[in-house]
């Protein structure tokens, strides 16, 4: 089933999104679940070393410096000889709607925590990893995905906090892909826009019944990202229903 001489990590592992993309990596390497609760990651790594698979789980707080090193020196022991083949980071933090002028300030700045910082410190932390695993000329080109949204290209009313986190998210994506592209690294910013169809949305109703994303098949668009040659990198993505409006 999968290599235990390769892992991939994802970081922002739930119910939804994050185990669909830890399942689907499952499938070929060793995984790393990080979440700030253990009982976010618990089932789904008892499910994939259940299945013959292998998996661990990590208690991370990602926007936490000392949190995220402590993780990394966790999953280095773990990885031993092996590689790092790719890293997700699938942290949303909290999505506030709210009018800008009630604001607080620590509201304002949840946003920047989870989509700035933490992906910074994420990234700093992986792409060592993701360079060595490239010296090892993997299957694959070692992988950086970050999941975003539409806020990262367009801020709408009421959602200064979430989209300042998620603009300055796809700027560290562009920069990290030019700098770390040439280096054989595949930076990839996922832009999700929709509701995906999780357990939490499980009451949204919607007039069509493809109205929401499958957090399935984002998995498998990540893998495709994956799976893409050094000379066909794509670095942005759009997924979203074939009826949203956007």
């Amino acid at each position: 089933m999968s290599s235990q001489k390769a892992w991939a990590v994802i970081a922002g592992v739930g119910p939804g999104t994050g185990a669909s993309v830890a399942r689907r990596f499952a499938q070929d390497y060793s995984v790393a679940l990080l979440a700030r609760k253990p009982a976010n990651f618990d089932p789904v790594v008892a499910e994939i070393n259940a299945a013959g698979g292998k998996a661990i789980g990590i208690s991370t707080d990602c926007s936490d410096g000392k949190s995220v090193k402590a993780a990394f020196e966790q999953l280095k022991k773990e990885i031993g000889g092996g590689t790092l083949a790719a890293a997700i980071y699938n942290v949303g933090g909290r999505f506030i709607r709210k009018p800008f002028l009630e604001l607080s300030e620590e509201e304002f700045e949840s946003g920047w925590e989870a989509n700035g910082r933490g992906a910074f410190l994420f990234s700093q932390a992986v792409l060592p990893l993701l360079l060595e695993s490239f010296k090892a000329t993997p299957a694959f080109p070692p992988t950086l995905i970050f999941t975003s949204a539409t806020a990262a290209m367009k801020g709408s009313a009421q959602c200064a906090s979430f989209a300042t986190g998620k603009f300055a998210m796809r700027a560290l994506a562009q920069s990290l892909a030019r700098e770390f592209g040439p280096k054989g690294i595949h930076v990839a910013h996922a832009i999700i826009d929709g509701v995906i169809d999780i357990e939490r949305t499980k009451g949204y109703h919607f007039d069509h019944p493809d109205a929401k994303i499958k957090p399935e098949a984002i998995a498998d668009s990540y893998w495709y990202l994956h799976t893409q040659p050094r000379t066909c990198f794509t670095n942005e993505i759009d997924i979203r229903p074939y009826i949203e409006k956007w």
